[in-house]
């Protein structure tokens, strides 16, 4: 290994080992002293519930751990926005899990955990797999009510799903295992079947307090929607059990029962391991963003070995085009690439921005993915498209229009994989989060933005000196070398991946050598979900 491979893993590994740091941190919710006071309740920690009621706890894959980070300090914090969701095997089924964290705010709902919830759902819905809630909620966090309750995407939003999946036939199925408290208390019930715990679960619209300013009757909360009440006497919930393992092991005898149903016919074969191995890939990604690369050293580390068929290999450059397979899926692969390429016609073209030529070549390889019912995976490292006048008289815009076009029109599964830059149009072309793919995932170093942060800063500059030279008050060289630095710090901060995953704009930040097992399980779990959907890009054919 030579020096400049030792510094491009140096780099990676110290990112990833700061935000394994965070995530730690994350794990333990509302702090070890809340932790002590669920066991003291006779309950069990969400992450406990999961890995308890998972058949490998070891195969996970966690979604939204990084939501909400450094959100809501004023309000003491919500690490991972106060709900765990993973996508795991139950009863060997592939299912989303999603469970309150009540060691955070007792569970309440800050604005993040709607949108978690919704992600989940989204998930579930998308692939036609089922999921599971281990509720334990004491409602909508009130001092953030006005930002939680009345928009589309609001706290409302996860019971119109509820009843979305029902008429999709997508099993829901719900844990009581704490407080389920107004609003709240729609969604175990409009799951398909209701599980209550003794004594530590309850349900109702209105607490015992409330209920005695309301109407003035005295009544205490296990008698008003207890397990008792809720099994007996309403016939509110399904199913009745003694504790938290219990209802556990109801769940999973009732996905046991569950039948299969038809698949999405994605083509699977034996799977191979990668031409080099997936832990060099920390040598191959530059400690520095804009120092070029060759992509196929990334994809040699990804696919299965001896498994590329690259499309249009010589055209359109910048853009790498290829069938092939990851973990024996076969998939379509649309990876940018970073080096400095030369074109037929003697032009030098830059790495990781997309010109005309290579865009017209993308959106004819996803129209024939669509055709043969491959999946699509996206690898970003893009600065953006040409510009100058040049590509502007070479139509430029229209062959990006056309890629975006495709993009938003593909109707088979579709993954994003953020391995350096995702900036401005290029985000889109390559399937950002507006794209819908099925999973937005990201490498440690990635970086997320309108624009690169020299560049940005410059502009930001420019306005400042402007605004400055206007009111009278120039500034001076050592000034504006102060301020061109603190524009670029707030910048960078803004486009660091963390900044991105707290906001849910990816799903999760993986490890280089996690590409290929992520990529298999959002493909095994899309093969649920048969699409009856023709491709067509409308005005914009090819």
């Amino acid at each position: 290994m030579n020096l400049e491979d030792e510094i491009n893993k140096d780099a990676l590994k110290m990112a990833w080992a700061e935000l394994q740091e965070r995530i730690r941190r994350i794990k333990l919710g509302g702090g070890k002293t809340r932790l002590k006071k669920l066991n003291e309740q006779g309950k069990l920690p969400a992450r406990e519930r999961i890995n308890l009621l998972v058949d490998k706890p070891n195969e996970v894959f966690e979604v939204g751990v990084l939501a909400a980070e450094k959100m809501y300090e004023e309000h003491g914090g919500c690490p991972s926005a106060g709900v765990v969701v993973v996508i795991a095997h139950v009863a060997k089924k592939r299912c989303v899990i999603v469970a309150n964290d009540a060691t955070v705010k007792a569970g309440a709902w800050f604005p993040m955990t709607a949108k978690k919830n919704i992600r989940a759902q989204e998930i579930a819905m998308e692939n036609k797999i089922p999921i599971i809630y281990l509720v334990d909620s004491a409602g909508i966090f009130l001092p953030l009510q006005d930002q939680i309750f009345a928009d589309k995407d609001d706290f409302g939003r996860i019971f119109r799903n509820n009843a979305k999946m029902s008429s999709m036939g997508i099993i829901q199925i719900a844990a009581i295992m704490g407080s389920c408290v107004a609003g709240g208390a729609y969604l175990p019930i409009m799951s398909d079947e209701a599980i209550i715990v003794e004594k530590t679960g309850s349900i109702f619209l209105a607490g015992s307090y409330l209920v005695k300013a309301a109407i003035g009757e005295n009544i205490d909360n296990e008698s008003l929607g207890g397990a008792d009440t809720h099994s007996g006497i309403s016939g509110v919930t399904d199913y009745k059990v003694k504790d938290d393992q219990a209802a556990l092991k109801k769940i999973k005898s009732l996905m046991e029962k569950t039948g299969s149903q038809p698949n999405a016919g994605f083509q699977r074969s034996e799977a191979k391991k990668p031409k080099l191995d997936t832990l060099s890939l920390y040598n191959v990604l530059p400690k520095s963003r804009t120092q070029p690369y060759d992509t196929f050293d990334i994809l040699d580390r990804i696919i299965d070995q001896d498994s590329m068929d690259e499309y249009k290999k010589e055209y359109g450059q910048t853009l790498i085009t290829t069938y092939a397979k990851i973990e024996g899926w076969s998939v379509g692969i649309i990876a940018n690439q970073r080096k400095v390429v030369k074109s037929k016609t003697g032009e030098m073209q830059f790495g990781g921005v997309i010109y005309g030529d290579a865009a017209a070549k993308a959106t004819r390889f996803i129209a024939n993915c669509n055709q043969r019912n491959i999946p699509l995976v996206f690898l970003q490292d893009v600065t953006g498209f040409m510009v100058g006048s040049k590509a502007e008289h070479g139509g430029i815009i229209k062959d990006g229009a056309k890629m975006v076009n495709a993009v938003a029109n593909s109707v088979v599964p579709k993954f994003t994989v953020v391995i350096g830059n995702s900036f401005g149009a290029g985000n889109y072309a390559m399937c950002g989060k507006a794209y819908d793919p099925r999973l937005m995932l990201a490498w440690p170093t990635a970086k997320l933005a309108v624009m690169g942060g020299s560049q940005a800063a410059n502009v930001l500059l420019q306005i400042e000196k402007a605004s400055a030279k206007k009111s009278g008050t120039p500034i001076d060289e050592v000034k504006e070398k102060k301020l061109r630095e603190k524009i670029l710090n707030r910048y960078e901060e803004k486009t660091d991946i963390l900044h991105a995953a707290s906001q849910l704009w990816i799903d999760a930040v993986i490890q280089p050598q996690e590409t290929r097992s992520w990529i298999s399980m959002g493909i095994d779990i899309a093969n649920h979900s048969p699409n009856e959907e023709k491709f067509n890009m409308g005005i914009l054919q090819v």
